[in-house]
């Protein structure tokens, strides 16, 4: 490995690193308490050493951020490739469940923390990552439409329901909200609740 390459390789370790322990604080901290210099202390580096990678708090949890969503769509990606607009909706339901449930903390900073939004409307701008995958949606729905799947044709409404709905089931499930039933059975459940949501969106969208 050349001088450049061995370089290249640390900056990411170091990158890396920052990233890993900022994502810690935010979550056992929340965004407002977590500092630069706190994140510093984690990884015992000046703070210095942070702002050599990112200029400010707000950028380092963008990169979180992004690349939480980059995770996201990627699981996503290869969707296409299913013929039947209704099995690739489905499709698309068991994938977000997956996430959610492999990537806990990740579903968190990117829909449950407050934190992104409220960093946006500081800096008038719009919340493009949940744009991106909300389009998703409305694109696999209007596919849904164009089948003869769904009757409904405002698609954003019914991308708002589908959304509402996996949102609050995998939350649900995430924040242990699931465990009152005592019978290790929550992930089953869960299961059971998206297929019944299923036939009901099908039978009545």
């Amino acid at each position: 490995m050349g001088i450049l390459e061995r370089k290249e390789r640390e900056r990411e370790d170091m990158r890396r690193l920052i990233l890993n322990a900022a994502r810690e604080l935010f979550l056992e901290q929340g965004y407002e308490k977590t500092s630069i210099r706190n994140i510093a202390d984690v990884i015992e580096y000046s703070p210095a050493t942070i702002y050599l990678y990112y200029k400010d708090k707000n950028e380092l949890f963008f990169a979180l951020h992004e690349e939480a969503f980059l995770k996201l769509m990627d699981e996503l990606s290869s969707l296409q490739t299913i013929q039947d607009s209704f099995a690739r909706l489905i499709e698309m339901g068991h994938r977000y469940i997956k996430f959610a449930v492999e990537n806990p903390e990740l579903y968190d900073l990117m829909f449950i923390m407050k934190a992104p939004i409220e960093a946006l409307a500081c800096r008038d701008e719009v919340w493009e990552d949940g744009l991106k995958s909300f389009g998703l949606l409305k694109w696999a729905i209007q596919e849904c439409v164009n089948a003869g799947y769904f009757k409904n044709t405002d698609i954003e409404v019914s991308a708002i329901t589908i959304w509402s709905y996996m949102h609050g089931l995998v939350s649900i499930y995430l924040k242990n909200r699931m465990s009152m039933f005592q019978d290790n059975q929550q992930l089953q459940r869960m299961q059971q609740s998206f297929v019944l949501f299923t036939k009901m969106i099908k039978e009545t969208l």
